[in-house]
């Protein structure tokens, strides 16, 4: 029974508050809604005192858990200096620190940091760095930018212009910019209609096929690396990304790798480019950026496309593009006590990745509706189906994975749906024991909704 006190916040949220990717006729309507008050490690605590388990990292951001002393410590004390102040025409200490840490980090010569506050605009930031970069060293007609199937890089005008999923992005097509869309390398559900084990990766085949048709007006090509996040967690087969950075050095364009969801080790190692060796011309980092603490994001480019914005101060040159908060130094300040605990915590995440594969053949692919267990270091996307055998879908009206995350939330433990893809996306640090229970949780709840 909720307390006279979060009867009342609820009823303020459902008369003011306007929440994101939200249907809000359903939220108003929701029978109970949990009012995070607090938190506590991997724990979240509501105005009434119960306690769920933070399956998501508080939407893909949290990576060492809340309330981190050395995190918190160091904001403290950056707030003790200076909250704010701007980039334009003044440097900050904390925003050149961070720079310098994040260039030494970054795969290969990726040196330069435009700070922004948001995947998005980090995204943003990026687009019109391709732009402006393609108009300046002569190439005037680069113009257009290619982006996979089911892409998702933000909400932003242009980031939604990159955007492939129709319920989220079609409503927009008169704000859109034209795209060129590349078949996303989707092996449970093959835009090409082939299978796995006989394709021989034919959509990088395609990919490569319509860069090269329309090179000429590209500017560059925008991907998530490895694991398309929003689109369901759709993990890519190894070497494609190889393949599009091969592409793009024999076409002249930009590799922008958007590693807002992928990036700080949730695919398994620092940056996910990495992987394969590839090194992007720009770089698009936010969410764990922090440790998801504070809204930061940087977009990293090379030495090479710097250079293009130099010159004399007649030839405007420059990058015309900011922000109130760009290189707040309280995210900053948080970004570098996050990236010295996950230097610590890198070994480790092998360990968790195992252990969370090994729970996830045992306890949730033997259920009769999980189709695909889609998982790529910590980031798990479970696909449920009406029909495994034949890949069936549920009708969207009847919010299984909706149901599903309710009852995970009944029993103690938040996480969230993309459609009918439950999924989980612990934090790094999360102990083995809290691992467990997330698994065997969602388990429990994927079994009461489908077969119950």
């Amino acid at each position: 029974m909720s307390s006279e006190r979060t009867r009342g916040l609820v009823e303020a949220d459902r008369r003011h508050v306007w929440h994101p990717f939200t249907q809000m006729q359903g939220w108003i309507d929701e029978e109970e809604v949990v009012v995070v008050e607090r938190a506590d490690g991997f724990w979240l605590f509501d105005s009434d005192g119960r306690r769920f388990l933070d399956g998501i990292s508080s939407l893909w951001c949290n990576v060492h858990g809340h309330r981190v002393e050395a995190i918190d410590r160091a904001v403290r004390e950056q707030l003790g200096r200076v909250a704010h102040s701007t980039l334009l025409g003044l440097a900050s200490v904390p925003s050149i620190e961070l720079a310098a840490r994040l260039a030494e980090l970054a795969p290969g010569r990726l040196e330069r940091v435009f700070y922004s506050d948001a995947g998005a605009t980090a995204v943003e930031a990026a687009l019109k760095i391709a732009f402006q970069y393609q108009a300046q060293r002569g190439q005037p007609g680069r113009t257009r930018f290619a982006a996979l199937g089911s892409a998702y890089h933000g909400d932003t005008v242009g980031s939604v212009s990159l955007g492939g999923i129709e319920v989220m992005h079609g409503l927009f097509n008169p704000l859109r910019f034209e795209v060129l869309r590349l078949p996303s390398p989707h092996c449970y559900r093959c835009p090409l209609g082939l299978e796995r084990e006989r394709c021989e990766m034919r959509c990088a085949d395609e990919a490569e096929r319509l860069l090269a048709d329309h090179a000429s007006t590209l500017a560059g090509l925008v991907i998530e690396p490895l694991v398309q996040g929003a689109a369901g967690i759709i993990v890519h087969p190894p070497g494609y990304l190889a393949r599009m950075r091969a592409a793009c050095d024999r076409l002249g364009l930009l590799l922008i790798a958007d590693e807002v969801a992928v990036g700080f080790g949730r695919t398994g190692s620092l940056f996910a480019c990495s992987q394969e060796q590839v090194v992007p011309d720009l770089l698009c980092l936010a969410k764990g950026l922090s440790g998801g603490y504070l809204p930061l994001a940087a977009t990293l480019a090379t030495e090479e496309v710097f250079s293009a914005f130099l010159g004399p101060f007649d030839a405007y040159r420059a990058f015309f593009h900011g922000h109130t908060y760009t290189g707040n130094p309280l995210g900053c300040a948080a970004a570098l006590a996050s990236l010295e605990l996950l230097e610590a915590l890198l070994p480790q995440l092998p360990d968790r990745v195992a252990l969370v594969r090994t729970l996830l053949e045992e306890r949730v692919q033997p259920l009769l509706h999980v189709g695909e267990v889609r998982q790529k270091g910590l980031m798990v996307g479970i696909e449920l189906v009406r029909d495994a055998a034949t890949r069936q879908p549920y009708p969207p009206a009847w919010r299984v994975g909706h149901r599903v995350i309710l009852e995970a939330r009944r029993r103690g433990v938040i996480v969230r749906p993309l459609g009918d893809v439950v999924v989980l996306m612990p934090g790094l640090a999360m102990p083995e024991e809290e691992l467990d229970l997330l698994v065997h949780t969602t388990a429990a709840a994927i079994r009461a909704v489908t077969e119950g």
